[in-house]
């Protein structure tokens, strides 16, 4: 099993932007240098906690500042960007970190962020199905190019003058094109069955409970299965919330704490599903009463937690429920106790993981911490 970093990002509300930037660079930093192998980054606009406007930007700058950990967009939301835009933008990332590049694609997840770009309506799906098949075809071919689209045209032919390199779009490094993924948070996610379609790499979210998580991959293999295809779990990345400490009392405490990175940001997603009417998704098993759901439920429930050996079987436990994920993802919470976050991504690297491939029948040797 891979380790990866997942970063929303999220931050309580207020905070001082330069601060929780550094913070996020510092993160990914950590997360490079302690062997975990991707670290990814969310997209969005119109949310004061939320305030990575361009994961392809953020990526550029952590580029010269990390060695081998590969660069994930999670997700770049395809409606929002034109295909040209979001082709030409990708490959010259690409190119910034040869080899590293993860493609995560998707809808968009903001409600706010749909109204200010006047897509409230919109198939975004169509929409990112669309984007991606005009972009690869960008990426596979030279002009003059005349692509057919169902919510974009892209023609070029008329200032076509290769003599003097003008109306040649970049392509990527990685070929045909850098790896892509797919987030899927929902019940049975259709998303899981485009992912099976398109060999898109699904990305089980970190807000949603493990029996959720064991529908992805049910809908996952039932649709490979309508292919003809045999599922491959190494495709498959699952998102969690860890905090490990030295001892299960000082990881409960902390988890806990009224206020704190993990009860703030179980309690904002509680407050966020509860007003779009959705509540009942937090759901922490498949018979809980939607009434009777609380945010420390939710955090009590989704919330991995405790010593590096309890933290170890909850892990093997996770998997052997949902399905054989080849990447366990680390979300990343605000560093409200920056020497205990950080403890926490180091036990995780350096003492769980190579326990959990241990027990996998993987040959990971442990490291001192």
């Amino acid at each position: 099993m891979l380790l990866s970093f997942f970063m929303m990002p999220l931050h309580s509300v207020n905070r001082h932007y330069p601060t929780a930037l550094a913070e996020d660079v510092e993160a990914f930093k950590l997360a490079d240098e302690l062997g975990f192998e991707e670290a990814w980054i969310g997209e969005h606009y119109s949310a004061d906690i939320e305030q990575i406007s361009s994961p392809l930007m953020f990526l550029a700058h952590m580029a010269p500042q990390t060695k081998r950990i590969k660069l994930g967009t999670g997700v770049l939301p395809l409606p929002l960007y034109h295909p040209v835009m979001a082709a030409s933008h990708i490959a010259l990332l690409d190119h910034l970190a040869p080899g590293r590049l993860l493609l995560g694609i998707g809808t968009g997840g903001l409600g706010s962020d749909f109204e200010v770009f006047g897509m409230e309506n919109a198939d975004r799906t169509a929409m990112m199905l669309d984007s991606i098949e005009i972009m690869k075809k960008i990426w596979a071919s030279d002009p003059p190019y005349d692509i057919p689209g169902k919510f974009w045209d892209v023609k070029l032919s008329k200032s076509y003058w290769p003599d003097l390199g003008v109306g040649i779009l970049p392509k990527t490094l990685t070929k045909p094109h850098p790896p892509l993924a797919v987030s899927v948070s929902s019940p049975y996610s259709g998303s899981m069955r485009v992912a099976a379609r398109n060999d898109f790499m699904p990305i089980s979210a970190n807000f949603v409970a493990s029996w959720v998580v064991k529908t992805h991959w049910e809908t996952y293999c039932d649709e490979l299965a309508k292919l003809g295809k045999t599922p491959d779990g190494s495709k498959w990345r699952v998102a969690r919330s860890i905090h490990v400490a030295d001892t299960d009392e000082e990881a409960e405490r902390l988890v806990k704490t009224a206020g704190g990175a993990y009860d703030w940001y179980y309690d904002y997603m509680y407050q966020v599903y509860e007003r779009m009417g959705a509540g009942a998704l937090l759901a922490p098993f498949r018979d809980t009463d939607p009434a009777t759901i609380t945010h420390e439920m939710v955090r009590d429930n989704f919330v991995i937690y405790g010593s590096p050996e309890t933290v170890t079987r909850k892990i093997l436990a996770l998997r052997e429920e949902v399905g054989p994920f080849g990447t366990l993802m680390m979300t990343s919470h605000e560093w409200t106790d920056k020497p205990a976050m950080r403890r926490s991504m180091e036990l995780l690297a350096k003492r769980v993981m190579p326990a959990v491939n241990a027990a996998l029948g993987e040959n990971m040797p442990a490291m001192a911490v």
